[in-house]
């Protein structure tokens, strides 16, 4: 396994790598594909390397780098809440992305992961949170209000209350300006309940 260390290194900063970075790291060193998906299955097999998705791996040992294997994404709704802090309750990351990906429950790294796929006209309002040692991209909460509406899902009653307190009525109409009709409807009624 010569290329191991190599690979390793080069590798294991990144939240997620996919087969065709692999491949054009190891080409340059002259190496074959027979011997990339050899070296691939010995680190699955040695639990140094986690698959994320078909051709998208990670050395890292945290669940919430699992979005990266669907970028372009944000992690929203329940996980946002709590990312956040505004949810206690346990929550599976939810990763939101614009990516042709099946939408659903999915196991990755022995976790459920939910992934939803969003209009790339809904990408927007997110912003960089640091999860532990990992900076993830994360709805805002006044986006994370609008995504319940716009998935049709009931935003938690405990965590509603601090959400539509903490949230900026601004900031809250600009981003509602490139929803659709039928968000904003749905919306209103959420915010009329802010009082």
């Amino acid at each position: 396994m010569k290329y191991m260390k190599d690979f390793t290194s080069h590798f294991k900063e990144r939240n997620s790598f996919t087969i065709r970075d692999a491949r054009i790291f190891l080409k340059e060193k002259k190496i074959s594909n027979k011997y990339l998906h050899f070296l691939i299955h010995s680190l699955l097999k040695k639990g140094m390397l986690k698959r994320l998705s078909r051709g998208v791996y990670t050395f890292k040992n945290d669940i919430i780098v699992a979005g990266f294997a669907f970028k372009p994404f944000y992690y929203g709704l329940q996980q946002a809440l709590s990312l956040h802090n505004l949810w206690q309750q346990a929550t599976n990351p939810v990763i939101i992305t614009t990516k042709k990906a099946r939408s659903g429950v999915r196991k990755i790294m022995e976790s459920n992961v939910v992934v939803k796929r969003i209009k790339p006209s809904m990408f927007y309002g997110f912003e960089q949170v640091k999860h532990f040692e990992h900076w993830v991209p994360v709805s805002t909460i006044e986006k994370t209000i609008i995504d319940f509406a716009y998935f049709k899902q009931k935003l938690p009653q405990e965590a509603k209350k601090q959400a539509l307190k903490k949230a900026n009525s601004k900031k809250m109409q600009e981003l509602l300006k490139k929803a659709p009709k039928w968000v904003k409807k749905r919306i209103k009624k959420v915010l009329q309940e802010k009082s």
